[in-house]
């Protein structure tokens, strides 16, 4: 399968209606600058832009218990916005949106299933990838991905579903989802001693998902090269070994070196090379590929690196990704995966 230049978005003024005063580091100009960036912007090409439509309670709760929506929309006629959590507000407006996201990312799905696109982006918020089966948090309230995963496996059969989480924060919501189960590999590299504070390396799996929850905590100061390292030994290796037929992205872009809310150091150059990486390991095992916005709250490198990843995604060169090698990145595998991850997961060349 060739990923060319039909890349679907979902982009949409409703994402503006989910706000609050005084205004959250999640906030409608996150998307708002974004669009308007994306339009203006003379390297960009075309884009099939989709319309999102409302999940359902049914689509919901495939991943979600029923008493987490009810909890949603119990909370959203509460006149404290921060009744539910203090991170995570609840509005009004709020349980609409979250489903327009979560359905925007259904739309492309299916888009992609139909091959009316090559790739898609579903620039959405609120985000999605920290709620869990039973509670919301870290500004999530429906798990955009996971739900999106599950209606795949619903809808079309698909029993080997890759996701990739470059969002510097761990996805609990998402490994929550699918911690037992090997139909859904995760795979997140994110920022040790961060919120939310799980995600370590021996956080594998149960049952028939052991092995198939991979998570990858890297500590500050991890950038480009640290990164590019990672992508080409682990992330690669695992593509070629458990050949998903979908891969979703968390593409969150809080990792930023500008970004005020970690500390690592990734460019928006690197948000490319990753982009470009994955695009490429979806072709090498015919797989289709799918980005979900995670988070990123500087605007101006949010925006300058989803466009970097656009870019990428509509890239048609048959150029190979590169990687670099960076002695850091492998001794943090080392360091933090059990001896078995490696030997499923990790290249020879590392833990010997």
């Amino acid at each position: 399968m060739s990923i060319g230049k039909r890349i679907g978005l979902i982009r949409d003024v409703a994402y503006f209606d989910h706000c609050v005063e005084p205004p959250s580091k999640e906030c409608p100009e996150r998307v708002r600058r974004l669009y308007l960036d994306i339009e203006q912007d003379p390297d960009l090409g075309k884009f099939i832009d989709c319309s999102p439509r409302s999940a359902t309670d049914g689509e919901i709760c495939r991943v979600h218990s029923e008493h987490y929506l009810r909890q949603v929309l119990e909370h959203a006629v509460n006149p404290d916005p921060y009744s539910y959590d203090p991170d995570t507000y609840i509005t009004a407006e709020s349980p609409h949106v979250a489903r327009l996201s979560t359905g925007g990312c259904l739309v492309l799905a299916d888009a992609m299933m139909a091959e009316e696109i090559d790739s898609g982006f579903a620039l959405v918020r609120p985000p999605g990838h920290h709620a869990e089966i039973g509670r919301g948090s870290g500004f999530c309230i429906f798990n955009n991905i996971a739900i999106t995963a599950q209606y795949l496996i619903d809808h079309y059969g698909l029993s080997r579903i890759m996701i990739v989480d470059f969002d510097t924060h761990h996805g609990n919501g998402t490994q929550d989802a699918f911690y037992q189960t090997d139909q859904v590999l995760t795979l997140s590299i994110h920022q040790n001693n961060l919120f939310p504070f799980t995600g370590k390396g021996t956080e594998t799996g149960q049952g028939n998902g052991q092995g198939y929850n991979i998570n990858v905590p890297v500590p500050p100061q991890f950038g480009d090269a640290e990164y590019s390292c990672l992508f080409g030994t682990i992330v690669q290796n695992v593509v070629e070994n458990y050949l998903p037929q979908v891969i979703l992205v968390s593409a969150g872009y809080d990792a930023h070196i500008d970004d005020p809310i970690s500390q690592t150091d990734i460019t928006t150059a690197g948000y490319y090379a990753m982009t470009h990486a994955l695009k490429h390991f979806a072709i090498s095992v015919d797989a289709r590929l799918l980005l979900i916005l995670e988070g990123g709250y500087n605007t101006e490198s949010l925006s300058a690196s989803v466009r970097a990843s656009l870019r990428a995604l509509a890239d048609n060169s048959s150029t190979l990704p590169s990687f670099r090698h960076a002695p850091r990145a492998i001794q943090s595998i080392e360091k933090e995966w059990p001896s078995e991850l490696i030997r499923k997961w990790a290249p020879a060349s590392i833990g010997v």
